[in-house]
């Protein structure tokens, strides 16, 4: 009998363990696959069409956090702001290297979407603070923010391709 309990305490005990890692194993193959997709010899499409679906997962993956499991949706969804972020980033190289008029069309779209950002790290605040009572209802106001943001950048996306040659 004590073996048994000692099984289920070192279970008890490794689980969130196991979470975190599982958590930061794919938030960083998350970032590395953006990354990769964000290569230059892409497509804009193709690039469009791996962020869709990376951000689709991730999605899916917000409705399966528990409050007990906070801690590793916060770290996650961290990772996913990076990641727009680096995207971000990168839209504004690719404008910045285009001519007069694109950068002046460009400046609105791409400072609402550093707005966009700015709004998702406040709300990822929100969910750090949120109490048990107040966790499904944060949490989903963060997924739609996200979801919102997510779409806005899809079209600066497609916007950038249609604008700039490859």
């Amino acid at each position: 009998m004590t073996y048994r309990a000692d099984w289920i305490s070192t279970k008890t005990e490794l689980g969130p363990t196991i979470m975190k890692r599982k958590t930061l194993a794919i938030t960083f193959l998350s970032v590395a696959g953006f990354a990769v997709g964000c290569n230059q010899e892409q497509t804009t499409a193709q690039q469009i069409d791996k962020v869709q679906e990376k951000t689709a997962e991730a999605a899916q993956d917000m409705k399966d956090y528990t409050y007990a499991q906070k801690a590793q949706f916060v770290e996650r969804m961290q990772g996913q702001l990076a990641a727009l972020k680096q995207d971000l980033d990168q839209l504004t190289a690719k404008v910045d290297k285009s001519s007069d008029a694109v950068k002046a069309e460009a400046k609105p779209k791409l400072q609402a979407l550093r707005d966009q950002t700015t709004q998702l790290n406040k709300q990822l605040d929100e969910v750090k603070n949120a109490t048990e009572s107040t966790w499904d209802n944060v949490k989903n106001g963060f997924k739609k923010a996200y979801e919102s943001s997510k779409d806005g950048f899809q079209q600066a996306r497609q916007w950038a391709s249609d604008k700039i040659a490859p």
